[in-house]
């Protein structure tokens, strides 16, 4: 092949899509390098042609070798004007600045993989894993996102409260009444306001609730708003958890 291009040196035979084929690259490609002044264009023949010989081929040889090494066309020039020395010091440079852009992609896949795991986006690792319990639990996603969507707002408005209330909430995950209590929550979420069922999950969760006292980082009392408007948020969310709440805050007589 080289004697080929050596002859087509002589007589300027290779036309501009034989030059890309030899080089391994498309003719938009060729192209390009002319614009960026990398590749010498030759004037056009009698019959209107452009025609290239072995020192373009070597050329577009090079320039193809470190774009595809990762060094940047601007710095291609540079490159292929430098001495020995200079040239082994801009590969430095160059294979520095391709691992700061590996670390970055690295960086991006991890905040991809993030955006995968959802609940650990948006909420501390503590409530993304006592959310990860809920599932365990048997506890329905939908309910899951409603209290990950609670969590959001409490860390926001009163990280405190939030805190506080993740430790208690925690401790009564460790209870399996609760436990039985709020899987059955879940499963109150579509019924009926009017559903028979309700009072004795009320009856239910209120002496669980009265037989325990929170621990004592919960801190339920601290932000008295945040409560009330995480309460406010689960009734929006379920006319039967609204119907819930009203009986359960039922403390004097029969519910």
């Amino acid at each position: 092949m080289i004697d080929e291009l050596a002859d087509g040196e002589a007589r300027n035979l290779l036309t501009i899509g034989q030059l890309a084929d030899y080089a391994g690259v498309t003719i938009k490609a060729v192209r390009h390098y002319h614009e960026r002044d990398l590749l010498p264009e030759p004037s056009r023949d009698g019959s209107g042609y452009r025609r290239y010989g072995a020192r373009h081929a070597v050329q577009l040889i090079k320039i193809k070798t470190l774009a595809e090494a990762g060094v940047p066309l601007a710095r291609v020039r540079e490159l292929l004007a430098a001495d020995p020395a200079a040239f082994t010091e801009a590969i430095g440079e160059v294979e520095r600045d391709v691992r700061d852009h590996i670390d970055r992609l690295h960086r991006t896949l991890d905040r991809i993989a993030r955006l995968r795991a959802g609940d650990r986006l948006f909420v501390s690792e503590q409530v993304a894993d006592y959310l990860d319990r809920l599932r365990a639990l048997g506890v329905g996603e939908r309910t899951v996102h409603l209290e990950r969507d609670l969590w959001i707002m409490m860390q926001a408005l009163s990280p405190q409260t939030a805190d506080g209330w993740l430790t208690d909430k925690l401790d009564a995950l460790d209870d399996p009444q609760f436990q039985d209590i709020y899987r059955d929550y879940d499963a109150a979420y579509g019924w009926s306001p009017d559903d028979p069922r309700l009072p004795e999950l009320a009856r239910r969760s209120r002496r669980w609730y009265d037989s325990r006292q929170p621990t004592a980082e919960a801190g339920l009392d601290s932000d008295p708003e945040i409560v009330a408007l995480a309460a406010a948020a689960a009734a929006a969310a379920s006319p039967a958890w609204a119907r819930l709440g009203q009986l359960t805050q039922q403390a004097d007589g029969p519910l």
